[in-house]
């Protein structure tokens, strides 16, 4: 295969193309964001999670706060019913048997309204304590959104210079003879790199020394011959040819 020098050193502006459009697909796979976005989701549910633990033991003292009020009304009732019923007089032993009654009662309520308020008291530290868990997935949810908004732009930067190199290579593409193209597109496919400089005995795409007998064969073909590394197979790019 035969082409221009000229046209030839342009193909290592598209493989400065190509070799860019990796970096942007390698950086967008490895953007840092990414794992911090890991991060950031997986603190968001251990929040949650904890929100939820924090929430029902809440709600479980909320509930034993309210059963325990509601015996203390009933009790309190009882007390009153037992008054009125002392007060309307009657039968001696009735009597005594309301008073009797009116002491447990006043007992019962005393041991309930100290329960009342030790359990008031638990309540009133988880309930506290539902607050934070709550604050504290709101501020983890919203590191996670700034990441995520870190992420986008990261990438929105990344699309906008792969649009101006796949532009750019589109229109290096055109300039180019089809068939060196073809070529340059099989060896790269095949190896990575698709064309090297020549630089001394080197090549530039595989980074090889060329033993004496094959950098003769390169000196000696004609400076619009296309030759290959024997090495990686690579185009390689003659320096002042």
């Amino acid at each position: 295969m035969k082409a221009d020098p000229a046209v030839q050193r342009r193909l290592l502006d598209l493989a400065d193309a190509d070799a860019e459009l990796n970096r942007v697909v390698h950086r967008r796979r490895t953007l840092p964001e990414l794992e911090q976005i890991g991060e950031a989701e997986r603190e968001v549910q251990t929040k949650r999670d904890e929100l939820v633990v924090a929430q029902t033991a809440f709600n479980d003292l909320d509930r034993e706060v309210k059963r325990l009020e509601t015996e203390v009304d009933n009790v309190r009732k009882r007390e009153t019913r037992d008054r009125e019923l002392m007060a309307a007089g009657g039968p001696a032993k009735q009597q005594e048997e309301l008073e009797h009654e009116l002491q447990t009662l006043e007992r019962r309520q005393a041991v309930l309204e100290d329960e009342q308020l030790e359990v008031m008291e638990q309540r009133e530290a988880l309930e506290t304590n539902v607050t934070k868990s709550r604050e504290a997935v709101t501020e983890a949810e919203q590191r996670l959104a700034d990441v995520q908004a870190r992420r986008d732009e990261a990438l929105h930067e990344l699309e906008v210079a792969e649009t101006r190199k796949q532009h750019e290579r589109e229109v290096l593409v055109k300039a180019l003879p089809d068939d060196l193209v073809a070529l340059y597109e099989r060896v790269r496919g095949q190896r990575g790199v698709g064309v090297g400089l020549l630089q001394g005995s080197r090549c530039g795409a595989c980074r090889i020394e060329l033993d004496r007998h094959a950098l003769n064969e390169v000196r000696e073909a004609a400076p619009d011959d296309v030759v290959r590394c024997e090495e990686c197979g690579a185009i390689m790019v003659r320096e002042n040819k």
